[in-house]
């Protein structure tokens, strides 16, 4: 039965709805731990440390994060999974001709194609800047985020690759939550306007709040 559901493109849809929510979730509370640089170098080292201790000591030291890592992990990959395979499907049943050419896609699917794109893309360098250190400049400092975050957003490419990012990120929440409100069923005539109110709400902050980060090294408050 659950096979029978994935192949179809209603099962796909919904595998994406509830992934993309998942990974809403955790971008809610990323963005606030995030804002806690604000606060200074002891208090954002603190809330990374403390990541890492989340629910000991029934859980052994980063199991808790581990979980979540593994969790995000299989969100991503079915999220983008069931994307791409949405897309061939769509393009597999258009007619092979079209008397004024083909058809352009509409604007949000164009911007939920390539936004989705650039987050991928996004992810492996955040991941290989600030979790790996592998392309992180500036000397990458094992237990020291604070740093590493400021040693990032010092950098003019650092900046330009996580604020389009980021301003990708808000266009896709924005029409992904949408997307998934109603293929969840959460849609109707009277509770639209209040969803996409919702949606461009989480949008905004969600941008806002990301990027006050390298604003916040950019212009000094964060050093």
């Amino acid at each position: 039965m659950a096979h029978t559901m994935w192949d179809s493109s209603v099962g796909k849809k919904t595998v994406m709805a509830v992934s993309g929510l998942i990974m809403l979730l955790y971008l809610v509370v990323h963005m606030i731990g995030n804002l806690k640089i604000y606060f200074g170098a002891g208090e954002f080292n603190h809330y990374a440390h403390w990541l890492r201790t989340i629910g000991e000591p029934f859980m052994h030291y980063e199991w808790t994060l581990w979980l979540i890592r593994i969790v995000l992990v299989v969100a991503v990959v079915a999220h983008a999974t069931s994307a791409y395979q949405l897309s061939r499907r769509d393009i597999r049943a258009r007619p092979t001709k079209y008397v004024h050419g083909r058809p352009r896609a509409s604007y949000a699917t164009r911007t939920m194609r390539w936004g989705g794109i650039i987050l991928g893309l996004f992810i492996v360098w955040h991941i290989l800047d600030l979790t790996t250190g592998t392309v992180h400049s500036g000397g990458f400092q094992e237990g020291h985020p604070y740093q590493n975050v400021v040693d990032t957003f010092s950098t003019w490419y650092g900046d330009v690759i996580y604020i389009v990012a980021m301003l990708a990120l808000g266009l896709h929440v924005r029409h992904g939550f949408w997307s998934a409100a109603q293929t969840l069923g959460a849609g109707s005539r009277t509770r639209d306007r209040a969803l996409k109110a919702t949606a461009n709400v989480l949008a905004l902050l969600l941008t806002a709040g990301f990027i006050a980060v390298p604003v916040g090294v950019m212009t000094g408050v964060v050093s």
